[in-house]
């Protein structure tokens, strides 16, 4: 049976500072321009998950859909949805100052808890997370791939810390 990706969409909303005590006021507002707004400012985001694998031979389905909606849901929009990404996402919230919730950063961050909560919430499935992309404009998208099996394992071993980014 041929490999199938299914991609499904999902939005959320959340607000975020991008700023650095690691940077002067002046470096920061380079950087970050009027994202480094000292009240922050929000966005409605875009976040799509792809998942691959063959196509079950009875149903011909890749994997139940409510299966999937509601894994993100607990695992991902739960966290973030009408969240401050400074201050209520675990991730950041513990990293502060060192990790920006840039969008960059914050689809890691994504990654890295699918990768790590996927092998227990679906164990037989034949389908594996591959990618996952978030808009958060129009024109600013930021894609992570996962993979396979050994790349997802390096994901969800980032315990949700990926690397610093500087700028949006």
């Amino acid at each position: 049976m041929p490999q199938v990706t299914l991609t499904r969409r999902y939005r959320f909303s959340a607000s975020h500072r991008l700023h650095t005590p690691l940077l002067d006021e002046a470096r920061n507002f380079e950087v970050y321009g009027k994202c480094n707004n000292p009240h922050g400012h929000g966005h409605n985001y875009l976040l799509e998950v792809a998942v691959a694998g063959a196509p079950d031979e009875v149903t011909g389905r890749l994997m139940p859909l409510r299966e999937l909606d509601r894994f993100v849901e607990r695992v991902i929009l739960e966290a973030v949805d009408y969240k401050d990404l400074n201050t209520q996402v675990e991730e950041f919230a513990a990293l502060t100052p060192i990790l920006v919730p840039t969008t960059e950063n914050l689809a890691a961050v994504v990654a890295a808890r699918l990768a790590r909560e996927w092998p227990a919430a679906f164990p037989a499935s034949a389908a594996r997370l591959e990618m996952l992309r978030i808009h958060e404009t129009g024109r600013n998208i930021f894609e992570v791939r996962v993979g396979p099996p050994e790349r997802s394992e390096q994901l969800a071993q980032t315990s949700g810390e990926p690397p610093v980014k500087t700028c949006n």
